[in-house]
């Protein structure tokens, strides 16, 4: 009796230990971008630009650009010519 009380403690010891280390595997519990670039980067340099909205994790709209070297970069979602790109993109799609 005391042997499978004490396996069904540790069972669920490692059970919950294993939720803990890893709760969300693809999503950052956090704002991903500490520093915000507004300085002018021409389109043809930009690879990818990724939107992340406000959300639980994080108050603020985030915009990611990957450059082709292949660096990531924050853009300030409120400077006109990023918000220009924004809408461009936006509406290259709708």
């Amino acid at each position: 009796m005391a042997a499978e009380s004490f396996l069904t403690v540790l069972l669920l010891a490692a059970l919950v230990l294993g939720l803990l280390v890893d709760p969300c595997e693809n999503q950052e519990l956090r704002c991903q971008c500490i520093q915000t670039y507004s300085d002018f980067i021409s389109p043809r340099y930009i690879t990818k630009v990724q939107l992340i909205p406000e959300g639980a994790y994080c108050s603020r709209k985030e915009i990611i650009a990957t450059l082709k070297s292949g660096k990531l970069i924050c853009l300030d979602p409120e400077a006109e010519w990023v918000m220009t790109i924004i809408k461009k993109i936006m509406d290259r799609y709708n």
